[in-house]
């Protein structure tokens, strides 16, 4: 299991469901509950607008906008992205 969700960076254990699902209902080793449910990505969308999103949560969450810039920084890194 990934230590971060692979496709927007949340730590795992910080997932209220522990992660994502597949397609035939088993837990993903990859990604989170917010971003993978029954084998598909929740949202469609680039690597730029999940960190765009990511940082808005985040901030919304009472971050500072410092904080939420540096952790979005990788999300463009994630094997997500990467297989585009």
């Amino acid at each position: 299991m990934e230590k971060f969700c692979q496709s927007c960076g949340m730590p795992m254990k910080s997932d209220p469901n522990g992660s994502g699902t597949n397609a035939d209902g088993t837990k993903s080793d990859m990604y989170c509950s917010y971003c993978y449910e029954a084998g598909k990505f929740t949202a469609d969308c680039t690597a730029k607008e999940m960190q765009e999103f990511c940082k808005n949560k985040m901030k919304e969450l009472g971050m500072s906008s410092f904080k939420a810039w540096l952790f979005s920084r990788p999300i463009p890194s994630l094997k997500r992205w990467k297989q585009r």
